[in-house]
């Protein structure tokens, strides 16, 4: 896999994966399946330990990205933001070459294509070596979807939102009741929170960061879905 050490938060379809190095921990980011999905390597530098966020899709090009930039025996934890098919494509292969730890929200679990070996929610952590990453339930998107909340010491906060945030607007939702759950939740438990440098890490497409999405709030709330 060809790697760019150089991180803007693009990645194209079959073109390199890109790093990000951060004090305690390297990111990087993939772009895997039709849908253009974007899966992310988590490794924490201190011990080798790594955690892939969302088998999405191509096994044999997320092992490829595993090779680059970690070790298949230190891979052992994958966590799965929500259940919807483009996200859980390589979910099954991975497992079986990983035999991983497997996250997910209970709500979402039944669908999944492999059973999680833990359940999470709200406030739960995730660990992978000396790091981990916070668990934050986001209604709407799915039932169960969940972001990804890694706190650098060192520095900003970095989210990975699945389908329930992107630049412009959260992900698609089925009803108008969905849309307001998921408005809620963004403000409160992402929003609220959360300071305006965090990074955003979508499920699809290029990265932003939360003070560029926060002044779009209301408009997204009126537009309803």
């Amino acid at each position: 896999m060809e790697l760019l050490d150089t991180y803007t938060g693009h990645v194209d379809p079959e073109g390199p994966a890109a790093r990000r190095d951060l004090d305690a921990v390297s990111i990087t980011k993939v772009s895997v399946g039709p849908m253009d999905n974007n899966a992310y390597l988590l490794v924490d530098r201190a011990t080798g330990a790594t955690l892939l966020i969302d088998a999405a899709n191509e096994a044999d090009r997320l092992l490829d990205t595993v090779d680059t930039v970690a070790d298949r025996g230190h891979t052992k934890t994958i966590i799965t933001t929500h259940q919807h098919w483009d996200h859980v494509q390589a979910l099954e292969a991975m497992t079986k070459e990983l035999s991983p730890e497997t996250y997910a929200h209970e709500l979402d679990a039944p669908e999944l294509p492999v059973a999680p070996d833990h359940t999470v929610g709200d406030d739960d952590e995730v660990r992978f070596g000396d790091s981990f990453v916070e668990v934050i339930h986001l209604d709407g998107h799915t039932p169960g979807s969940i972001a990804l909340l890694y706190r650098d010491p060192n520095g900003s906060a970095h989210l990975f939102t699945g389908d329930s945030l992107f630049p412009g607007g959260h992900g698609k939702t089925a009803t108008v009741d969905h849309h307001n759950a998921l408005m809620d939740d963004l403000e409160r438990k992402v929003f609220d929170r959360l300071d305006d440098d965090t990074h955003v890490y979508p499920g699809h497409g290029d990265d932003t960061t939360l003070g560029a999405e926060r002044p779009q709030l209301p408009e997204w709330r009126e537009r309803g879905w």
